[in-house]
């Protein structure tokens, strides 16, 4: 059975309500909950003022990280640690790593805020990166584990679910265990993955990193990343911010910078906390109505598979003449599909004249839905997309 949860998200359906919103897997629309908990976050600052960052690490934090533990399966929830954005994340990671020219093992459909940076960096030699083909998707897995099988890396990097096509990396305890350098930091990037696709890590949660945020699937905006870290590994990233000192307060330091052996020794400095009152607030209302991560995934696929239905029987160009890059069938997919064609930025720039949001990624034209869509919005939207492309 689909969900309708429409009445939950009445803030963001309201607001514009001529506006078709597919882009679920961009800027996922808030429920009405999270909401709330942005606007509770002002009297809080305003009535606690200086005490406000007690209540954000002895009470808000601990909250949000039994959250995230609880759908990723992990153990320790105090293994979690915060950042406005998973680049702050990766730049400590990269300070972590003992060699001063490391040697990273990556896809070639990491998003911009990795490839971007690595890219950099390998411009001035700082670096060497080899990069396994995405495509064929069939065979991702297989490759890839069998370069990370070979050794000699001290980062392993990959994408749960690739931003620009929907198709996943494989079984993630195959891809860390395939790793056989135990000094290795094994990293698995989850944004498109955490709270789209059911996860539990908690088999590797001893030895690899995952990190993800709360601005798509997660429902929570902004300023929410969180990165879970493996004890034993990073210890000590030459990337520190004062927050970090906080988890070290009872950690002998020995003549040095005193790190907390939990995910603290990742944290950066001050940030906006109003991101992690969102995230929280989701949580209890995913609790409230006993909604799980599978029934939203299901509930994606069954829109997706009713949106490529109601397009083909509308003889929708040009998408039906598009390359559909998402894999279908039995294989795993995100929550989103990906179609390619030549004219994309066009067709992206004529939908969104017409009200109708989307997203486009070169030339791959990315739609996708989430449970603030209901079965009744898929016709009236491929109604209005083929008017806006006839």
């Amino acid at each position: 059975m689909m969900l309708d949860l429409r009445r939950h998200f009445s803030e963001f359906r309201n607001a514009q309500p001529g506006r078709i919103h597919l882009a679920a897997h961009s800027h996922h629309y808030w429920p009405d909950a999270a909401c709330a908990a942005h606007r509770r976050a002002l009297p809080d600052a305003a009535r606690l003022a200086d005490k406000k960052w007690d209540v954000v690490f002895g009470e808000l934090m601990p909250r949000v990280q039994r959250g995230i533990a609880a759908i990723l399966g992990l153990p320790d929830p105090a293994s979690i640690a915060f950042a406005p954005n998973t680049h702050d994340f990766l730049r400590r990671l990269l300070s972590a790593v003992p060699t001063s020219r490391p040697r990273i093992l990556t896809s070639d459909a990491e998003f911009h805020s990795f490839t971007r940076q690595i890219d950099r960096l390998e411009e001035e030699g700082l670096v060497s990166v080899e990069r396994i083909a995405a495509m064929p998707f069939e065979t991702f897995a297989a490759r890839f584990a069998s370069a990370a099988r070979r050794g000699g890396h001290d980062l392993v990097y990959v994408s749960q679910v690739f931003y620009n096509s929907a198709a996943t990396c494989g079984a993630l305890d195959a891809i860390v265990a395939a790793v056989p350098g135990r000094d290795t930091l094994i990293v698995v990037d989850g944004y498109h993955g955490f709270m789209a696709l059911p996860t539990d890590f908690g088999a590797n949660a001893a030895r690899a990193f995952y990190l993800a945020g709360g601005y798509k699937y997660a429902m929570a905006g902004e300023n929410a990343c969180f990165m879970h870290c493996p004890p034993g590994y990073a210890m000590r990233p030459r990337d520190t911010g004062w927050f970090a000192a906080f988890g070290a307060l009872n950690a002998p330091a020995a003549g040095k910078v005193a790190y907390s052996s939990d995910g603290s020794r990742f944290l950066g400095a001050t940030f906006d906390p109003t991101g992690l009152y969102r995230l929280a607030a989701v949580f209890d209302w995913m609790d409230e109505i006993k909604l799980t991560v599978a029934a939203i995934h299901a509930h994606a696929l069954a829109l997706q598979d009713l949106f490529l239905a109601l397009l083909a029987r509308a003889q929708v160009q040009p998408l039906c003449d598009a390359r559909l890059i998402s894999p279908r069938g039995h294989t795993p997919r995100g929550n989103f599909l990906t179609f390619e064609l030549d004219d994309a930025a066009a067709v992206h720039e004529r939908l969104m004249r017409a009200g109708i949001v989307t997203d486009m990624r070169g030339k791959r034209l990315r739609i996708g839905f989430g449970c603030y869509h209901a079965a009744e919005d898929i016709e009236p939207a491929v109604t209005a997309i083929a008017r806006a492309l006839a």
